[in-house]
């Protein structure tokens, strides 16, 4: 009312300006009737980095971490939400387009699905498996690992190769000519891809699957041709972005077999990131430790959104693993189960801005029974280091450099500690097996409960 008034005393005999003053004082008086907080309620969402995002996307842009279910397994709360790229796009050149093909044919949003369209950059991804695959053999040999289960010297094995997601065929194409259509398998939910590959190359063995059933052991003991044997698998694929995450853990627990010998992987840069972050940085979580511990990690470049079609809102990378198989991963564990690390990790993770004290206390209590042994093991200093890993350090073994734990070991926050520090706090609080050579790896341990094979 007091805008009216004051419009009113000033008698303008311009019609135009008292249309303007009219419409002033609506406007006004709507503003005047919303609530203050209303009008900026949306201001904590725009200060976010996802802003951009749709509101679907922008409520799921947390990780929500790890849960456990009414049988005490831990889960993904949810599987991966899109992450907001905190880097400037890079500036890699794309070349002409190749045809994609027309009609129904389209990319479909509910399996993820990007395809490449860039020739340069798909040469590049082939180039870069072809070579993590030929170095974690080498790797392997250097370490004595020489040998697998049943079988003769890794070197006479070809390379034995499963892509996973396919879609339209851009990285098929190009691996057929160079490793041969009879070393490669594709695994494909899809089955407009399956078809299309089908008639495309008559000869290629194509698995119409979801990739988070597949049972890796068993795969890995199939034969591809009448020249194999069976063996690790070496892995290539252009990965959906919000399963990318439960597809390496599945490769993971793979791994406990000797099933997987490398994967050279897309994924959303800030995942790469965190995958090889170091100790003391935000981005270091439960991914970096797990695969920090079961592979060897790189990056090999940045992918920018212009060689996907359609385009993502974020740059991906290009990431290779090389696990170090059974054998080294058990030298590394030191007889502690993988389930008990994993129930160690998750729960001080989950309370990441708290110190291990706080964020363990909860998963001790459990474990140890009574609050008394909980403040005896939470005060303790770190136990004497075993002799196989004295005889890495001395060897200047990385993984090993870094496993002793701090005096004051409690007190540190989660992103401080190393990979095998966590391990050595999980063999104080769980204890290890002494004959840790021929402890068993359980084929399920870091993926879910209703992926793939539950047999151990």
């Amino acid at each position: 009312m007091v805008f009216v008034s004051e419009c009113k005393s000033t008698q303008r005999s311009d019609a135009a300006a008292t249309v303007a003053c009219i419409k002033i004082t609506i406007f006004l008086t709507i503003f005047s009737a919303i609530p203050l907080a209303t009008c900026f309620s949306r201001s904590i969402i725009t200060g976010h980095s996802c802003h951009d995002l749709p509101l679907t996307l922008r409520q799921k842009t947390t990780l929500q971490g790890w849960v456990q279910d009414n049988d005490g397994e831990w889960q993904w709360q949810e599987d991966d939400a899109p992450y907001p790229s905190s880097v400037a796009t890079s500036t890699i050149t794309a070349t002409a387009t190749p045809t994609l093909p027309s009609g129904s044919f389209r990319p479909k949003q509910s399996l993820g699905q990007n395809y490449l369209r860039d020739g340069n950059t798909v040469a590049k991804i082939v180039r870069a498996f072809v070579k993590d695959a030929t170095e974690t053999l080498a790797r392997r040999n250097d370490g004595g690992d020489s040998k697998l289960e049943g079988s003769t010297q890794q070197t006479q094995r070809p390379l034995r190769a499963i892509e996973l997601g396919p879609g339209a065929g851009a990285l098929t194409d190009v691996l057929i000519p160079t490793i041969g259509i009879t070393n490669l398998q594709c695994i494909e939910i899809d089955g407009r891809s399956v078809e299309l590959l089908s008639d495309k190359h008559p000869e290629l063995t194509i698995r119409h699957q979801d990739v988070l059933q597949v049972d890796y052991p068993s795969l890995a003991k199939q034969p591809f041709n009448n020249n194999d044997a069976g063996g690790p698998l070496s892995i290539i694929g252009n990965l959906p972005y919000y399963i990318t995450s439960q597809i390496l853990f599945a490769l993971a627990d793979a791994s406990h077999t000797d099933s997987i010998r490398s994967a050279t992987v897309t994924m959303q840069w800030e995942v790469g990131r965190r995958i090889i972050a170091p100790p003391s940085c935000k981005d270091y979580g439960i991914l970096t430790v797990v695969f920090q511990l079961y592979a060897d990690c790189s990056i090999h470049f940045k992918i920018p959104p212009t060689v996907f079609y359609p385009k993502p809102k974020v740059d991906s990378a290009l990431l290779g693993l090389h696990f170090v198989g059974p054998e080294k991963l058990r030298r590394r564990l030191v007889g502690v189960r993988p389930e008990d690390l994993r129930n160690v990790v998750t729960s001080v993770f989950q309370k990441r801005r708290k110190t291990v004290r706080n964020g363990i206390r909860k998963l001790a209590m459990k474990v140890l029974g009574d609050e008394e042994r909980v403040k005896l093991f939470l005060d303790s200093e770190p136990l004497p280091l075993p002799e196989v890993v004295k005889m890495d350090r001395d060897d200047g073994d990385a993984f090993a450099l870094g496993q002793e734990l701090p005096r004051d070991w409690a007190s540190k926050r989660p992103e401080e500690l190393t990979p095998g520090q966590f391990i050595e706090i999980t063999r104080m609080l769980y204890g290890a097996d002494e004959d840790w050579e021929t402890c068993p790896l359980r084929n399920k341990v870091w993926r879910k409960l209703n992926h793939g094979s539950n047999s151990n």
